[in-house]
């Protein structure tokens, strides 16, 4: 699939719109940007805004957030975010998104891997 440049702006409001919601706490908000399988795997806004709150603290309270490209991995199309977490340590975020039969995207999992310090 090709993502044209308002499907671009289009994915990065939907995260920023979630990453803005889980700072204030605002798990209804936070579980609305999440896909139908996403809703149905975790049941209740409050199931997702614990899991985000234990296993993804980056996201939940990034010090920074930092846009870079969209790309395809496993045939999804994935959004790249640097975060700098709480504790300073920065990682990728890895959003995978779905568009919807109405043409609405929405964020299909999120992946977070470790960025390795470049030695000069």
């Amino acid at each position: 699939m090709k993502v044209t440049d308002s499907d671009s702006t289009a994915i990065r409001f939907v995260i920023e719109q979630q990453l803005q919601a889980l700072q204030q706490d605002n798990a209804e908000e936070a579980f609305a940007f999440a896909s139908p399988e996403i809703r149905t795997q975790f049941q209740t806004a409050e199931n997702f805004l614990k899991m985000v709150k234990t296993g993804y603290l980056p996201v939940y309270r990034p010090r920074s957030v930092l846009f870079e490209n969209i790309t395809t991995i496993q045939g999804n199309i994935t959004q790249l975010v640097l975060l700098l977490g709480p504790d300073g340590v920065p990682v990728r975020a890895l959003y995978l998104m779905s568009k919807q039969p109405e043409g609405i995207w929405r964020i299909n999992g999120c992946f977070l891997v470790p960025v390795e310090a470049e030695i000069l």
